[in-house]
């Protein structure tokens, strides 16, 4: 595929780089046979295509990417790209999973100023810059509520959780298509604890919240990005008529 000179916008930037990272998996994952080699692979590769465009388009940027190595200098950076550069590499080593992405966000005077989520085998990019409009509400309020969880790491406590609100738990591949899913109403939220980082939630949260979304930490205090520690374990993206509900389960779960 040709690839035009990125948009000159941080927004139009983020979509472009997440595209070319995603053209370059999908060509990744047509032409390897052996899952173990694909999914090395596409991590090393996608994170080489990223790492090399920043550098050239953005060369006075910072970057923390889940496959590089971290650089003290970012805590006084006033710039910094968020970065995953393939998140769901287990479901990416899987043939005919679709629920693996591409994560690419801009944190910049202390917040979050754009994000862009590819969904490479959907053939999707969800980006700040032109966000996706809010999904459509459920149509009757029997609908149950479905929550997105992790296929292999499914934190302990949403079965409870799942009891607690009569919901249905809905397995899913990377963090970037379990929000995707909440952004295009596929499910109502999803909520996270133990195991991830700010590259796992930066680019889904710029987009969800973009969209008109609830994000927060599972206690509702305010998602923090470009910390001393890039551990950020716990998460919940969801509806905004539906988070003060979920949060006070979840509060009442952890009492």
């Amino acid at each position: 595929m040709v690839h035009h000179l990125p948009p000159a916008t941080d927004g139009g930037f983020a979509r472009w780089l997440a595209g070319r990272a995603g053209d370059l998996l999908l060509d990744l994952r047509a032409s390897f046979e052996d899952p173990a080699a694909l999914r090395a692979n596409g991590d090393k590769l996608s994170h080489e295509l990223i790492v090399a465009e920043l550098a050239r388009w953005r060369p006075a940027d910072a970057v923390l990417s889940e496959e590089g190595v971290d650089d003290p200098a970012r805590l006084s950076a006033d710039r910094v790209w968020i970065v995953d550069p393939l998140d769901g590499t287990r479901e990416y080593g899987e043939e005919g999973r679709a629920d693996w992405a591409v994560h690419i966000a801009l944190w910049a005077a202390g917040r979050l100023a754009v994000g862009a989520v590819g969904l490479p085998a959907q053939h999707i990019v969800l980006g700040t810059d032109a966000p996706p409009p809010y999904p459509p509400i459920p149509g009757t309020s029997e609908d149950r509520i479905r929550l997105a969880t992790s296929r292999s790491r499914p934190p302990a406590f949403l079965a409870g959780l799942a009891e607690e609100l009569a919901a249905d738990l809905v397995p899913m591949g990377s963090a970037g298509a379990k929000v995707a899913a909440v952004i295009d109403g596929t499910v109502d939220a999803y909520v996270h604890a133990g195991g991830q980082y700010e590259w796992d939630s930066a680019a889904p949260v710029a987009v969800a919240t973009a969209t008109g979304m609830h994000a927060s930490r599972i206690d509702g205090t305010t998602l923090e990005y470009n910390q001393p520690d890039p551990r950020l374990p716990d998460l919940v993206v969801c509806r905004k008529a539906l988070a003060p509900r979920l949060l006070a389960a979840l509060a009442r779960l952890a009492g």
